[in-house]
């Protein structure tokens, strides 16, 4: 495995020894690569995200589409359960 170095701070320094101290993690190496999880998550949540607005705003507008009806249909399926 590479070993990389990296400048994190006095403020993240102390957020990983405190993560080690509390027993969920053996050092900061996993602490670090919990956090990259995250944050590989995030943005592939976030690519998610972006490709279906892009895929919504291609579609166009609805046609035939009476909002009216439609929050009138949703109140009435929220009052009935």
């Amino acid at each position: 495995m590479k070993t990389t170095s990296v400048a994190l701070g006095v403020y993240f320094e102390d957020f990983i020894k405190a993560k080690i101290a509390q027993g969920r993690y053996n050092n900061a190496s996993e602490v670090i690569r919990a956090g990259l999880r995250l944050l590989e998550e995030n943005e592939s949540r976030l690519t998610e995200l972006k490709t279906a607005i892009r895929e919504g705003i291609d579609s166009g507008v609805a046609e035939g589409f009476d909002l009216e009806d439609h929050l009138k249909t949703l109140k009435a399926k929220r009052t009935n359960g």
